[in-house]
């Protein structure tokens, strides 16, 4: 019996575990990604899908709690189901090399659910609260302060060209169009986004065939330099031998830069971080080097230009 007990509770231990590292990463990609459609409804749908990996793990730990032998079948089954169906849908075939890559997550589904054939966690309460109470806190804990921050956020509805000025920098933004990409089916990957920066006319609404000049990317200095936080500048440092930045307050996903309801939430920058890797920034202020031909639905650009330069001028 005493190795039943401490079977069962390695098991709601192992699988309260999971059921937190979901809430913590629901909780925090939900407001990250995906609170961005300006219908209610749909935010709070949007929410219970992101949320929903933990829900699922929560809802297998009490199963199992309850019938434990049950709760492992039910695990191992799902398991398998949820490899098969990521393997599939993201590298559209079966190939050994993924299976071999994914084994990890089977065999550690399988050895969960063997605990669970094994195992029956005493006090059945305890174990309850511990399985449901604890990843629940974790998901409302993590919520609290990005809820707060995107219900704050600044939105003054200007779409077209831009001056914003600030920490340094002056430029002026490319207003909506084929210069500031932020739709899903518009991503592109940093050649892309740098060739259309180029060929943008001077008013930056339409792609001509050779490229003009006018409009760039921004470095990523000038990126993190220009980020916002509540209408102000965020006060945002680049260092380029660390290759870090730091705000005096974190910035966020609002005007002047950004569109607070759209999907895309990474822009290109100009600036290289090796022979096949370009920068990216968030709008909450991170920076990652990327490969140049990474194209994803929530990558995006907007382009820029320095005040003053006309058709006149030789922007080169």
């Amino acid at each position: 019996m005493k190795r039943e007990l401490n079977i069962g509770w390695t098991a709601t231990i192992l699988s309260t575990i999971v059921a937190s590292w979901w809430a913590f990463w629901g909780a925090n990609e939900n407001f990250h990604e995906g609170w961005w459609v300006p219908e209610l409804h749909i935010r709070l749908l949007g929410t219970l899908a992101y949320l929903a990996p933990m829900l699922i793990s929560m809802g297998l730990a009490v199963i199992s709690i309850w019938r434990p032998k049950v709760g492992a079948v039910l695990m191992f089954l799902f398991g398998l189901f949820f490899t098969g169906f990521i393997i599939y849908q993201r590298w559209g075939a079966i190939d050994l090399r993924i299976i071999l890559g994914w084994a990890p997550v089977t065999i550690m589904v399988i050895g969960l659910g063997a605990l669970w054939w094994f195992g029956v966690p005493r006090p059945v309460k305890l174990a309850y609260a511990i399985a449901i109470g604890l990843p629940l806190l974790i998901a409302i804990g993590f919520s609290v302060e990005p809820a707060i921050r995107v219900s704050q956020r600044v939105d003054d509805g200007i779409t077209s060209e831009r001056l914003v000025s600030g920490n340094g920098v002056e430029l002026i933004w490319a207003p909506e169009g084929p210069g500031w990409v932020r739709d899903q089916q518009d991503s592109v990957d940093w050649d892309e986004a740098m060739d259309l920066a180029s060929r943008l006319s001077e008013d930056g609404t339409q792609l001509m065939d050779e490229p003009l000049n006018f409009w760039r990317l921004p470095t990523i200095d000038e990126a993190v330099r220009s980020l916002t936080r509540g209408g102000e500048n965020a006060g945002g440092e680049w260092d380029t031998e660390q290759e870090r930045a730091t705000y005096r307050i974190q910035p966020d996903q609002e005007s002047p830069l950004w569109r607070v309801w759209a999907e895309t939430i990474y822009w290109w920058t100009s600036t290289e971080a090796g022979p096949d890797r370009a920068y990216r920034i968030v709008c909450n202020g991170q920076v990652h080097a990327l490969r140049r031909d990474l194209n994803m639905g929530t990558l995006g650009f907007r382009a820029v230009r320095e005040p003053g330069i006309t058709d006149t001028d030789d922007p080169s």
